[in-house]
């Protein structure tokens, strides 16, 4: 029984595994998105004769088989990226059927499927933020990226950065003398690394790394904290109108008898409203909408105000009340039309941590020191 207690390994994180999430994350949504966008631009064909059906869940599950065997056979560094986009796009085609497998009757467009397939995304991301705030600590897990790393030298593609990356992984490892075997194995390989004839590679940007520098000189060139302060404030400002914007809506309903008829018919056309818990999961909506509506109204009269801190920190939090809970009940009563939103306020979200890193923190930063410098003046 020892025996087999002791040959379970501990886990470690693999190198880049956050890139290959993302990259998973991004097959996975632009699948889901865009079969969707296919299926209602085509009219929802069916690829199949003579009773049979093959449904694009079928070729989900293929190229998940594929992306589960990639890694399995190859140990190429390029598998991975591979493996993680036909992964996204295998689990995207595969969930997005889930309303045929969750109903009796089979049913496609079932509204709770939406939210599902939602969360399931939401869940791929907390993981996927998890996995990038992993720090190591210990010999081991950095011995294992190490000579992971190594495959750069027989691939003869090693840079100077990666060398330099490799050598301090190593070096701390080496300097660890209770592991006498770690510490050893990784001189030898400072050794090697630190011999003149090992093969440098020149440094080429790839794809991603060229539009990352484009992106870059656009924003040195053009843009100043006035400016992406302007640009938050319109795109918080927007978001939280829209949000107030169906609490208003439903007021309206309440108030003018024709605009009821109308609004009442066309949600219950879609069977949302058809008996007492969906109106008031319905309400619920409303309310969280109205919320997050209002929060981040005042959090752009903040930051049009210039109370920066304020502001950043009521848009931040209304921006995951949104993402995280609401859009689980748009996603349940408008359906998929619903994702060109979702995908603005992720957006908005990102744009919000840059500004807050790029901005915000440097010109409070430069606040400090001039007034400093004012002082010893």
């Amino acid at each position: 029984m020892n025996r087999y207690i002791g040959s379970i390994r501990k886990p470690v994180r693999r190198l880049r595994a956050e890139q290959y999430l993302l990259m998973t994350l991004l097959s996975f949504a632009g699948s889901v998105s865009l079969t969707r966008l296919f299926l209602e631009i085509t009219g929802y064909p069916q690829l199949g004769g003579g009773g049979l059906h093959i449904a694009h869940l079928l070729w989900g599950g293929l190229l998940l088989f594929i992306a589960s065997l990639l890694p399995l056979i190859y140990s190429n560094r390029w598998v991975y990226n591979l493996g993680a986009v036909l992964a996204g796009i295998g689990v995207g085609l595969f969930i997005d059927e889930v309303g045929k497998f969750i109903t009796q009757n089979n049913n496609y467009f079932y509204p709770p499927a939406a939210p599902i397939i939602y969360a399931f995304f939401l869940i791929t991301i907390f993981v996927y933020l998890r996995v990038r705030k992993f720090t190591t600590n210990n010999p081991r897990t950095e011995l294992y990226l190490a000579l992971e790393s190594l495959e750069e030298v027989l691939d003869h593609d090693l840079d100077a950065d990666e060398r330099a990356e490799i050598v301090k992984r190593l070096q701390y490892v080496a300097q660890q003398e209770e592991q006498t075997d770690f510490s050893r194995l990784a001189k030898e390989l400072l050794h090697f690394l630190n011999r003149k004839r090992i093969y440098i590679a020149p440094e080429f940007p790839g794809f991603i790394e060229k539009i990352q520098i484009k992106i870059q000189e656009l924003e040195k060139r053009y843009m100043n904290s006035n400016r992406a302060r302007i640009i938050l404030l319109c795109g918080v400002g927007v978001l939280g109108l829209i949000s107030l914007y169906r609490l208003v809506q439903f007021f309206l309903v309440l108030l003018l008898p024709t605009y009821q008829v109308n609004t009442l018919s066309l949600l219950l056309n879609k069977g949302l409203l058809d008996n007492s818990s969906g109106f008031s999961w319905y309400l619920i909506r409303l309310a969280l909408e109205g919320l997050v509506g209002l929060l981040m109204c005042v959090a752009a009269i903040f930051i049009g105000i210039r109370k920066e801190k304020l502001g950043i920190t009521l848009s931040f939090y209304g921006l995951l009340l949104s993402i995280a809970t609401v859009d689980l009940f748009i996603f349940y009563f408008d359906q998929f039309s619903s994702i060109i939103m979702a995908i603005v306020q992720f957006l908005v979200l990102l744009g919000l941590i840059h500004y807050r890193r790029a901005y915000s923190q440097s010109g409070n930063e430069s606040s400090e020191s001039s007034s400093s410098a004012t002082n010893n003046t």
